[in-house]
């Protein structure tokens, strides 16, 4: 779930603290051999229009792509070869794949595709696109035998990106793993707050950060804030980090575990705390990734009163009692298998096909980028996560997938798999 700018019922975004900030995680690296990249990955070249400023389409139908001889990073390979023991890909795609499924037959699903702007993108056609894909996957003993069987079956919807010519940014969120207490006490001191019964009366323009809880974060007892208090933490960083990400899941300590999501915000725009480090030269613009802006506060936590409240936006939480993150569409989020974009242009609960760089944990506990093509559903979406150049990939709960997290920022594609039109 992502952080929104507006109040409405959107969800939270998204390692936001590196958005602002152009970086390059692992050093320059080549999405695939150039005669891949160019001819075979890259959106075919757009039709311009007589006046040239007509908008393009935000997606562009082509034929699927075919594997390069040699490039495995064609194909979803993890799905068939258990590259990770504890992250059973194959259950967890066919799980969200029926969560997508069950969103479909909703209200909700049929209100965004009544309006959705590509006409022949429909409900209908997403939903048989869905349950012939569930088929097939389950049919296929190889990826190259599903690749194989996309090929023949569907069409691919590329995203026009950034540029108009395909290219994605793909950031990456997660679900926090902290400790917690219902109740304050002298070491949990700084807590994360339920939404406000009356925020909708509120006046604008809203309360900010600094007004809401003060510099410190403890000026909460007066004001908009009292008795909202929800859960209790030691860091005045983890409450933040939570309003980020919009979820976590908590140890409490009386020894249960719970969850809290996303409830409403602040009609605010959310200012990256990381961006207003490199600005005032505290940490260098390139290179910064999330994991060097938490390092820096851990070593000068009184910066936290510094830079915290320079972010207007503030988010509100409810629990969820052990249920997982939500995305926007209101389905639970699956580990690598769930990405957020733009809904308000993008097809809500739909099947995509991403490839990108990413980062992975080798055995020795460093990390190592590879180009990586992933079937994903399209189940959020996020403040910050606007037009048709933005991916955030969900990478799961807890500090490895934080730390994948923290440095993912890559440049890859993003196509929607529809089943071929009968003539």
């Amino acid at each position: 779930m992502k952080k929104t700018l507006t109040i409405i019922t959107l969800s939270i975004p998204v390692v936001l603290l590196i958005l602002l900030v152009r970086m390059q995680s692992f050093g320059q690296r080549e999405l695939s051999p150039p005669e891949c990249q160019v001819k075979k990955w890259d959106l075919p070249v757009l039709l311009k229009t007589k006046n040239q400023k007509a908008a393009s389409p935000v997606l562009v139908e082509r034929s699927p792509v075919r594997c390069c001889e040699g490039d495995s990073s064609c194909l979803d390979e993890v799905l068939f070869t258990g590259e990770n023991p504890q992250l059973p890909d194959k259950k967890i795609l066919l799980q969200a794949i029926d969560r997508s499924l069950g969103y479909l037959q909703t209200s909700n699903a049929d209100a965004a595709y009544k309006n959705y702007e590509v006409p022949v993108i429909t409900r209908d056609r997403v939903t048989k696109s869905l349950q012939k894909f569930r088929q097939l996957l389950l049919q296929a003993k190889s990826a190259t035998e599903l690749h194989a069987a996309i090929e023949r079956e569907f069409v691919l919807y590329q995203s026009i990106g950034k540029d108009n010519k395909g290219s994605v940014l793909f950031t990456a969120y997660y679900e926090p793993l902290y400790a917690a207490s219902r109740i304050p006490t002298a070491e949990y001191r700084y807590p994360i707050y339920k939404l406000p019964g009356d925020i909708e009366s509120w006046s604008k323009p809203h309360p900010t950060r600094v007004q809401l809880e003060g510099a410190d974060g403890l000026q909460f007892r007066v004001g908009k804030l009292r008795s909202l208090e929800l859960f209790w933490f030691r860091d005045r960083l983890e409450p933040y980090m939570i309003q980020i990400e919009g979820s976590a899941r908590l140890h409490l300590t009386d020894g249960t575990q719970t969850t809290v999501g996303y409830a409403g915000n602040t009609a605010y725009n959310y200012k990256s705390i990381g961006g207003e480090l490199a600005n005032d030269r505290i940490l260098p613009l390139e290179g910064i990734t999330m994991p060097i802006i938490l390092e820096y506060f851990h070593k000068h936590p009184q910066a936290l009163n510094v830079y915290i409240p320079r972010d207007p936006s503030f988010v509100f939480f409810q629990e969820n009692f052990g249920a997982a993150a939500q995305g926007s569409i209101k389905v639970p989020l699956s580990p690598e298998r769930s990405i957020a974009t733009d809904k308000s242009i993008m097809p809500p609960g739909a099947l995509a096909l991403i490839r990108a760089p990413f980062p992975f944990v080798k055995g020795s506990g460093e990390m190592e980028e590879r180009v990586v093509s992933r079937y994903v559903l399209d189940q959020d979406t996020g403040g910050a996560i606007k037009g048709a150049g933005r991916v955030d990939y969900f990478l799961g709960t807890g500090k490895v997938a934080g730390d994948r997290a923290g440095v993912t920022v890559s440049n890859g594609q993003l196509y929607y798999l529809l089943l071929k039109s009968k003539k």
